[in-house]
């Protein structure tokens, strides 16, 4: 991919700093469907927890689709990791923990999805593509976002030892491509070639970034999920629990 190539993110162009605060995204389709999603998870008349969740779910997309955020990441591909990590890592599982439980399919089935649609879409040529056309960028954020619920739904379902380990997978195959995009010797995503210098970083260090990301903060949401399975597998039952 060429560096001269005008990119067109669904987010704009990348703002100058001085302009990031106040390079919100309004676009009536996008807050529609939003309050749309919101409304069906808060309709299913399901506990306080869950619709706290759905409550938590929708701020976490107002944060990635809405806020300065969807411009910083026309600019910074570590950015746009962040909003990655936020979809699929945190949005998801708050959305599958407001949906009615549900029988979900294989375990491993989800997992396997999960990593290979958030592996492809790092793909530089499959990247580029999402950045050029509105259309594919949508396509990358619901598959995203959709394989992410189905893991986080089906780890939910399952025994608390096929969640853990779903979920130690799932940790390591994101902090592999985050140790990849680290180690790279070369920037690989053409879209920020001319971009990252408006915030002090060349497009390599910019890529570091987002794999140290992935590699540390990201992995660990998975870690930390797993340990708490595991924690309630091991706690003892409740007192009158068997009563």
């Amino acid at each position: 991919m060429n560096a001269d190539v005008i990119w067109t993110p669904y987010c704009g162009q990348a703002p100058d700093p001085s302009a990031l605060l106040r390079s919100w995204n309004l676009d009536p389709w996008l807050l529609a469907a939003l309050a749309a999603g919101f409304v069906a998870l808060w309709t299913w008349r399901q506990g306080v927890v869950e619709r706290r969740a759905a409550v938590f779910a929708l701020a976490v997309l107002v944060l990635g689709f809405v806020s300065p955020l969807c411009a910083l990441s026309s600019a910074l591909f570590s950015a746009r990791t962040v909003h990655h990590v936020l979809l699929i890592a945190v949005a998801a599982p708050l959305i599958a923990l407001a949906m009615p439980k549900a029988r979900t399919g294989s375990l491993a089935g989800a997992t396997a999805v999960q990593a290979a649609v958030f592996w492809a879409w790092h793909a530089p040529q499959a990247y580029g593509g999402a950045l050029s056309s509105d259309a594919v960028y949508w396509l990358m954020q619901l598959s995203i976002l959709g394989s992410g619920v189905w893991f986080w739904a089906a780890a939910r379902a399952a025994s608390a030892p096929a969640a853990v380990i779903a979920l130690l997978a799932a940790m390591l195959l994101m902090g592999l491509l985050g140790a990849l995009l680290t180690f790279a010797g070369t920037p690989i995503y053409a879209p920020h070639f001319g971009t990252t210098m408006l915030y002090g970083l060349t497009p390599l260090e910019d890529q570091q970034n987002a794999g140290l990301i992935m590699w540390a903060p990201a992995a660990a949401l998975y870690l930390f999920a797993a340990l708490w399975r595991l924690g309630r597998m091991l706690s003892p039952p409740a007192e009158g629990a068997a009563a």
